[in-house]
Parts: C-alpha cells; structure tokens; sequence
C-alpha cells in the first residue's frame, strides 16, 4: 500500500511537472492573444499541411510518441481525436490516433497490472465486482464491449481491467477495435475544421461551422452513437 502510495506521488509529479515545462515553453514563444487568434490556427494549419505533404511519416511517428505519452500522463482521447483529424485528415488521422491511444493504454494497463493492482482492486472491485463473471466467460468479446461502450474517463478504463487479468494482447486488440468508431468521428470533426479553415480567411462564426456538412453530419451521426452506447452501457453493468 505505501508502495503504491509513492508510485502514484511519483506518477502525479512527473505528471504536473510535464504540464508546467510544456506551458511554459511553449508561452515563451507564444503569446495567449496569439494562441487564440484565428490567423494563428490558420498560419499553423498550413505549417502542418506542408509538413505533411514533405514527411508525413516523421510527423506521423512524432504524434504517435506524443499520444502515447499524452495517454501515460492520464490524458483523455476527445482532444487528440480532433487534433489528429485536423492534422492527417479522416483516415489517417483516425487510424494514426487510435494507435497511440491503443499503445498508450497498453503501457498503462501493463504498468499499473504490475504496481498498482492491489490498490485497484481495494478502490474499484466491490463497484465492478459483477464484470468479473462476464470477463471470465469471454474476456476479448467484453473487453470489446466495455471499451466501445465507454462510460468510465479513459484514463480509469485502462487500468480497471487490472482486476480481471486480462491478457495484454486482448486488452490492446479490444481497445484499438472497440475505440476506433468514437475516434473516427471525432477526427471527422477536426477535418471538417481544417478544411473550413482552409476555405475561410477570417473566422466563421458558430452557426457557419454548425451547418457545415463538414461538421454537422460527424455530429450528428456521434450523437447517434452516444444513444446506442448508452443504451448497450445499461446493458454492459447492470
């Protein structure tokens, strides 16, 4: 217990100290009026695309680096989704984030099944104790499930299966499958950005975006998908 007391000090630290070097590089050349300005998104949105067009494996390998760091650091998916989209485009963007993302987690589990599941399962067994059967009748089938139906923070559902023991092949194949129509939406979103932006010397307003069919039809079909998970969620715990 005092040991994984200390490992989560550490992890919290490390963490906190990550944020505040890269915030504070990062305003050193950037002002916050730059950052939130449209002429800055749209001057490193073509930074990006010739970037892309001249080295889109270096750049592609870099995001991945920084998804799998990003999801070691307890970071969510949304933002990377979006990001990526805007960057790669649908496809690539889509394929290139849930890597990453499925990497990261990996890592995550594997690192917390070895330090920390004693004090996972004294936190979160009695709550999920009725997953336990289901994992055991088939543990790839509802790994699957319990990723695509989500319903838990990203950062807690990659250690959580530390009380059931999967295996790690299972939990990266699941993940990788089970996330992927989530983050396909969301990348679909930060595409339909980018080529807005691409299409707009001055800043559109929320309802241009909104009508967008860039934006409106990933929307729409995520709110679809958010009713079934929600639905299949109830399911999944009861």
């Amino acid at each position: 217990m005092e040991k994984a007391k200390k490992i989560k000090l550490f992890i919290g630290l490390f963490y906190s100290i990550s944020v505040i070097v890269f915030l504070y590089l990062f305003f050193s050349k950037f002002s916050l009026q730059e950052v939130s300005s449209y002429d800055f998104i749209r001057n490193n949105r073509n930074y990006f695309f010739e970037l892309r067009e001249s080295n889109l494996f270096i750049l592609a390998t870099l995001f991945i680096l920084f998804t799998i760091i990003w999801v070691l650091a307890a970071g969510f998916g949304s933002p990377i989704g979006i990001f990526s989209g805007f960057i790669f485009g649908q496809w690539f963007g889509a394929l290139f984030a849930v890597l990453g993302l499925s990497v990261g987690a990996t890592l995550l589990y594997l690192f917390a099944n070895y330090f920390l599941k004693d004090f996972i399962k004294k936190k979160f067994l009695d709550k999920y104790k009725n997953l336990e059967v289901k994992f055991k009748k088939s543990e790839f089938i509802y790994l699957l499930i319990y990723r695509f139906v989500g319903g838990i923070p990203f950062g807690i559902a990659n250690v959580l299966p530390c009380i059931f023991n999967v295996k790690a092949f299972n939990f990266f194949w699941a993940t990788f499958i089970g996330i992927f129509p989530q983050i396909f939406l969301i990348s679909s979103i930060g595409s339909g950005l980018e080529k807005i932006i691409d299409q707009n010397l001055k800043a559109p307003s929320i309802i241009e975006l909104i009508y967008s069919p860039e934006i409106y039809v990933p929307l729409i079909i995520f709110g679809c998908l958010v009713i079934i998970t929600i639905f299949l969620r109830k399911l999944f715990y009861k």
